[in-house]
């Protein structure tokens, strides 16, 4: 496939993905205040609406990943924009808790078809091991999908409420994201489509016998754990250590171009260093920023720091097991790998309140802190296994 060509296709991912995000995983950031207010319903029930589409979508991941593997993305993601679509219909309509639960286990679902895991999976069948360099241009797109719906999410509220906003987003799926994904990215081979489809010659899948699978997952569900908690009660910890509300809001600010910064830092690098080191970075970043808020360093220095590994993680997350497991059965691997992040993610907010209620804010930041030396340990003894296996040039 030629540059161009490959440029389109991220290119295409990455609207995709902008508003993918946008109106999924940060839509209630804008719209629980609106909704709360309107129908009655308490934070806690809106959250537990979001966990219970992350639980959905962790259980659909495996599934998502075998038809990736088997047909290739465009009609996976296609129905994906279809059921994000459904289920924004379907939340702005909802005037029971029973229908808002069920728009947000169709808003999983759509999720799991939708969003980083399917992308990487599809890039990893499109472009087999050449699609890290891809996978990490993608998620410089991914990175501005709070900085560009978050102000459309508020702009549409204050103009059609928020079940106008939910309907705008709906058709904007049906309307952009629906072509794009269908039109702009590349049907497979049908020779490599029908190979796929019997199984032919394919390797095992790595499983829990697979120490390197076992490393990854263990890092990624303390790293999914932390973003969620972190990007849920930010602000709550932040002025409970002291800060004013909007030097809190101002700091979480910091965290989007961090993200961004790192994922351009790592594509400057062309691909020349093992992925292992991107993993070492991301959380060693993230660890330095949590240690930095609990033991009094500049705010800013330490969300610049946890903003940055979190970037890069999600470039290592995609990056990683396409190097170590190959890309036969990449989508696949990544459907494995997304589920038990996924699940993490959803138990997140209820963890993170419960911690906040008992231990206090600076309870809180010690926990945090420690969960963070997780995945720390996980990428030390993984980079130890990949050494034994092949030697790593040093950077």
């Amino acid at each position: 496939m030629t540059l161009p060509a490959r440029t389109r296709t991220v290119s295409a991912l990455g609207v995709i993905e902008i508003f993918a995000w946008g109106s999924t995983y940060y839509l209630m950031a804008v719209l629980a205040g609106p909704i709360a207010a309107d129908t009655g319903w308490s934070v806690g029930m809106l959250s537990a609406g979001v966990s219970g589409g992350l639980l959905v979508a962790g259980f659909a991941a495996p599934t998502v990943g075998r038809l990736i593997q088997i047909t290739g993305g465009r009609r996976v993601l296609a129905t994906g924009m279809a059921l994000i679509a459904t289920g924004l219909v379907l939340l702005g309509s909802a005037r029971s808790l029973p229908v808002y639960f069920a728009a947000w286990a169709i808003l999983g679902l759509g999720m799991s078809a939708g969003l980083y895991d399917a992308a990487f999976s599809t890039l990893g069948r499109l472009f087999g091991r050449d699609a890290r360099a891809a996978i990490t241009q993608l998620t410089l797109w991914g990175g501005f999908a709070s900085t560009v719906c978050w102000p459309i999410s508020a702009w549409l509220v204050e103009i059609v409420g928020w079940r106008g906003t939910c309907f705008a987003y709906a058709a904007l799926h049906l309307t952009v994201t629906l072509p794009i994904s269908l039109c702009l990215l590349p049907r497979r081979p049908p020779a490599e489509e029908k190979a796929q489809s019997t199984g032919a010659m394919l390797p095992d899948l790595p499983g829990l016998l697979d120490l390197r699978f076992l490393y990854i997952v263990a890092a990624g569900v303390s790293l999914s754990m932390l973003a969620t908690i972190w990007s849920i009660h930010l602000i709550r910890i932040l002025t409970a250590e002291g800060y004013a509300l909007a030097t809190a809001i101002a700091l979480g600010t910091l965290i989007g171009p961090a993200q961004v910064g790192a994922r351009v830092l790592e594509m400057l690098g062309r691909g020349r260093h093992h992925p292992i080191w991107t993993m070492g970075s991301a959380v060693g970043l993230v660890l330095l920023g949590f240690l930095g808020l609990q033991l009094g360093a500049p705010a800013s220095a330490a969300l610049v720091a946890y903003g940055a590994g979190n970037g890069l993680w999600s470039i290592a997350r995609g990056a990683l097991p396409l190097t170590l497991f190959g890309s036969d059965r990449y989508a696949q691997t990544m459907g494995r790998l997304a589920m038990p992040m996924l699940f993490a993610a959803a138990a997140a907010p209820m963890i993170g309140a419960f911690l906040i209620e008992a231990f206090g804010a600076d309870g809180t930041l010690a926990i945090l802190s420690a969960m963070a030396a997780v995945p720390c340990v996980a990428a030390l003894v993984l980079a130890a296994s990949v050494h034994r296996q092949r030697r790593i040039p040093a950077v």
